[in-house]
């Protein structure tokens, strides 16, 4: 029987990001039954465009840069374009796949993406704003799948 992975990805910025797509794709890989569930700010994820996740250089205090930046300096306005910038070349230099293409990996990979159907309430938005082959749910809904795995992550 294969093994099952069910992740919690709960927040939208660039650096936690990557995680739960990273994670899922090598589960899926190595034969694992993979879900997803996308609540709260993780919703960005599933949106068609995801050329506003940023990172933040202010909440990531141990993130090395390449120039040093006093915390005064980090909440200067650009500043956070600058970091994402910066962070985003930096991956593409090593190689790192970008958020579009793990996140198509996945889809290729049957990872189950599941829409926390509250969040999508709550944020007032339209199924518009996300990608195809997407579920939409609750947390009912997960968590049949999430009592039956033999890992489960919160992201």
């Amino acid at each position: 029987m294969a093994k099952k992975m069910a992740i919690i990805a709960t927040k939208g910025a660039l650096d936690m990001a990557y995680p739960p797509l990273i994670l899922a794709s090598t589960a899926a890989a190595l034969g694992w039954e993979v879900q997803i569930f996308f609540t709260f700010y993780g919703l960005q994820l599933l949106r068609k465009d995801l050329s506003g996740i940023a990172i933040s250089p202010i909440g990531n205090p141990a993130m090395p840069m390449p120039v040093p930046m006093p915390v005064v300096v980090a909440m200067l306005p650009g500043m956070e374009a600058m970091a994402t910038s910066m962070m985003k070349a930096k991956m593409k230099k090593k190689g790192v796949a970008s958020l579009t293409e793990l996140r198509d990996l996945c889809q290729e990979a049957e990872v189950k993406f599941i829409a926390c159907q509250m969040t999508v309430d709550l944020f007032d938005f339209s199924k518009a704003d996300f990608i195809d082959g997407i579920e939409y749910g609750g947390a009912a809904t997960f968590m049949k799948f999430a009592g039956e795995t033999d890992v489960c992550l919160f992201i």
